[in-house]
């Protein structure tokens, strides 16, 4: 499985391309960040982030693209900024045709190093020595990206299972129901 992971944000929106081998297994295609000048207009800087995604998605054609979670901070103008993104990420995803999953900074954090209290320092740590890379990924945004798709590889097939699971329970309870109504029915 090909994963896209997104850490987005209007400033520094980063990228990374992760290729989930099976097991725990995982490897780095491509990382960096989508830069957008402050002093733009936001509709300006959204367009960009759009097209660095589309650029992303057409040369690495992902299965799946892995987007943080816009969780709440102090900055609201920050928050709006990140969630502005967020969506945008997730329209040209899904004008691709890709399903766009969102993880929660700690689902990711815990993921990766194993707490969801992680500091960013730690998450690099740990995406530099899973992905076996000399260097590590800066700046913190292309890291987070990359955080973002292994735990998608490892939770993404987990997390499948249980959606197709809840949806055939469902299925079967509604059955159930109308069987148990048609059976009242002729029970009168």
């Amino acid at each position: 499985m090909r994963v896209l992971g997104v850490d987005p944000g209007l400033t520094r929106c980063g990228l990374g391309v992760v290729d989930g081998t099976g097991g725990r297994q995982v490897r780095c295609v491509t990382y960096g960040v989508i830069r957008t000048p402050p002093d733009d207009e936001v509709s300006r800087r959204l367009l960009r982030v759009a097209d660095g995604v589309r650029e992303a998605i057409a040369e690495h054609r992902p299965d799946v693209v892995a987007v943080e979670r816009v969780f709440s901070q102090t900055n609201v103008r920050t928050v709006m900024g990140t969630a502005q993104a967020s969506g945008v990420v997730a329209l040209v995803a899904a004008q691709a045709g890709l399903r766009v999953v969102f993880h929660t900074p700690s689902e990711v954090k815990a993921a990766v190093t194993g707490s969801g209290l992680a500091g960013k320092e730690q998450v690099t740590a740990m995406v530099t020595r899973l992905l076996g890379l000399v260097d590590k990924p800066r700046p913190a945004d292309a890291a987070d990206a990359l955080a973002l798709a292994i735990c998608h590889c490892w939770r993404g097939p987990m997390l499948e299972r249980m959606a197709e699971a809840k949806a055939t329970s469902e299925r079967q309870a509604r059955a159930h129901r109308a069987r148990l109504a048609e059976a009242v029915t002729k029970g009168k």
